[in-house]
């Protein structure tokens, strides 16, 4: 009796258990990638339907003036400074979690430690700044459902189309990042904790950081269409 056991029979006993990984990528990496682009069908969805709405109206907010106050210095005055200031904050905390996984792939742990500290300072700034925005909103009248009494008439309609779109999709953006800080603040914990010193390898920061970055770039796209258009 032939006992020759061809390639494709052969138990496989890697993290695939089937056969050679795709893209020679390691299989979480590609699970990220996977969940990434199912989130960005959603933002693009978000997005494209507010793109709809903003075109198919004959007048709409103008965000030079919806977007003027600087929380704490001025009420008026300073169209998109402060969501300029946001910008910068959540794009340099991008740049910090770069710099984390380009130490991790040295094995510096002291590194990862101190860039994640600061991406972690990032995200956090980020949501403190955008609770801001919201309240100083909230008290102009602005909400889901509720816009400012000086909109009235056709106004009325595409007021309140843009606060419930604005306050969905820039809080569905808030949530992803809280959830990325959240995760961050794992692997700063599993970090110091010498759990990725023992795999030898700190893959795990840069599978978070993909996803930290997918985060900032979904908000280039949240600050074109709601601030610039």
């Amino acid at each position: 009796m032939d006992t020759t056991v061809s390639q494709l029979d052969k138990i496989k006993t890697g993290p695939w258990s089937g056969g050679r990984s795709p893209f020679d990528v390691e299989y979480g990496k590609i699970i990220m990638w996977f969940f990434l682009l199912s989130d960005a069908f959603t933002f693009s969805a978000l997005l494209i339907y507010y793109g709809a709405q903003r075109f198919s109206k004959v007048t709409w907010p103008d965000p030079d003036v919806v977007f003027q106050s600087i929380p704490f210095v001025a009420d008026h005055g300073y169209p998109l400074v402060f969501v300029g200031i946001m910008t910068f904050i959540l794009i340099m905390s991008s740049v910090t979690m770069v710099l984390a996984v380009e130490a991790g792939h040295r094995g510096a742990k002291k590194e990862v430690i101190n860039w994640m500290i600061w991406t972690i300072i990032g995200g956090f700034t980020f949501l403190g700044c955008q609770a801001l925005e919201w309240t100083h909103l909230f008290h102009e009248g602005y909400g889901w459902g509720h816009i400012p009494e000086t909109y009235k008439g056709m106004d009325a309609v595409s007021a309140t189309q843009f606060a419930n779109l604005f306050f969905t999709i820039t809080g569905f953006h808030g949530f992803h990042v809280f959830s990325g800080v959240m995760l961050n603040i794992i692997i700063l914990c599993m970090t110091v904790a010498n759990v990725f010193e023992k795999r030898g390898t700190y893959l795990m920061v840069e599978k978070v950081g993909l996803y930290w970055h997918f985060v900032d770039l979904v908000w280039v796209f949240v600050f074109t269409f709601f601030y610039l258009v």
